[in-house]
């Protein structure tokens, strides 16, 4: 059996970590190489780096952080944050990502997503979805979760998959920074619907968060960011409690 992954997130604004509640309210949260460094020590099993405002002015900035980052580092790690292109995606290859995450772009064209796939493979490639209710129903979001499609979450995600995603990063926007739980329903439909591995993120606030969404979701790993960030919840501590409730993580 997989193991389940304990992923810390990091939004990168200006070459800094910075966090926010429900995409917005965005504060700062340190220097994004001594948190990497700090996580890989606590125990993390990968890291997501998200450049938040990417531009193609900004991309070469940031690709010299992740070149930095991959020097520092040894576990493996996700960049995300304006690819739109196959040259986009190269650029943090050769600076030293493990994975690219593609968002926005993708749902524009999702062209983009089996391009991706075809020149690094599958395994490469996270498509990150941004999921909002409208109406009742999982939309996907766009733009930093500022613009609503019409674009089902469940249709999106069966597509992404078709075409060449190797794992799925899933948000809920009405959970993001709020601390109250994962979309526990949200997560366990869509992670059963696909065959590739599916991350949570949105709302984690408690150990016990990460329990109920391994336990009930088919979730395969669980992403957070304040609560690693500020020390609300040590990642040691957390696998232990995991452990303890028979949930198989790397110690």
């Amino acid at each position: 059996m997989l193991k389940k992954r304990i992923i810390p997130c990091l939004d990168i604004k200006d070459g800094q970590t910075v966090k926010g509640v429900n995409f917005v309210d965005i504060r700062s949260a340190g220097d994004p190489i001594e948190l990497a460094k700090r996580y890989v020590k606590e125990g993390a099993d990968e890291l997501v780096f998200l450049d938040i405002t990417a531009t193609v002015e900004g991309r070469k900035t940031f690709a010299a952080l992740v070149e930095e980052i991959a020097h520092e580092i040894n576990i493996p790690f996700t960049v995300g944050g304006g690819i739109s292109s196959v040259e986009d995606a190269a650029v943090l290859v050769k600076a030293g990502a493990d994975k690219v995450s593609v968002n926005s772009a993708a749902v524009k064209r999702p062209e983009l997503v089996y391009e991706i796939a075809h020149e690094f493979g599958s395994q490469f490639l996270v498509v990150a979805i941004d999921a909002g209710l409208v109406d009742g129903e999982w939309k996907v979001f766009v733009k930093g979760g500022r613009e609503a499609t019409d674009i089902d979450v469940f249709e999106w995600a069966k597509e992404a998959e078709a075409l060449g995603a190797g794992e799925i990063l899933l948000t809920s926007m009405q959970h993001d920074g709020t601390k109250a739980g994962f979309a526990i329903e949200l997560t366990n439909k869509l992670a059963s619907d696909l065959s590739i591995p599916v991350i949570a993120s949105g709302g984690a606030g408690t150990s016990e968060h990460f329990a109920e969404v391994f336990e009930k979701t088919k979730a395969t790993g669980a992403l957070a960011a304040s609560v690693f960030h500020f020390g609300e919840i040590p990642i040691p501590e957390l696998k232990k409690e995991l452990s303890k409730q028979n949930i198989e993580v790397r110690i």
